[in-house]
């Protein structure tokens, strides 16, 4: 049988933190969550090293960024759109 299944990606908005690696940034991504006992609203933040050949990008920049296989030991991510020049 020929079961082709479509795998959906997961899509991520954050902000460039550094891009002191080549071909290499990372980005902070910020979340809104709510306490499930007391209702309180507080933010959450995680850091993903993504994959941009290119190198484009500077600290401050917002940027959209989907999984991918493997690239090394802790990159997993790429980078889906371009900066505007």
């Amino acid at each position: 049988m020929n079961d082709s299944k479509k795998v959906s990606k997961r899509a991520l908005k954050g902000t460039v933190v550094s891009t002191k690696m080549a071909k290499t940034i990372v980005v902070k991504v910020e979340r809104v969550l709510v306490h499930p006992k007391y209702g309180k609203r507080y933010k959450s933040s995680k850091k993903y090293l993504v994959d941009a050949p290119d190198g484009k990008f500077q600290k401050g920049q917002e940027v959209e960024f989907v999984e991918c296989r493997p690239l090394s030991k802790l990159k997993r991510w790429r980078v889906i759109n371009k900066p505007k020049e």
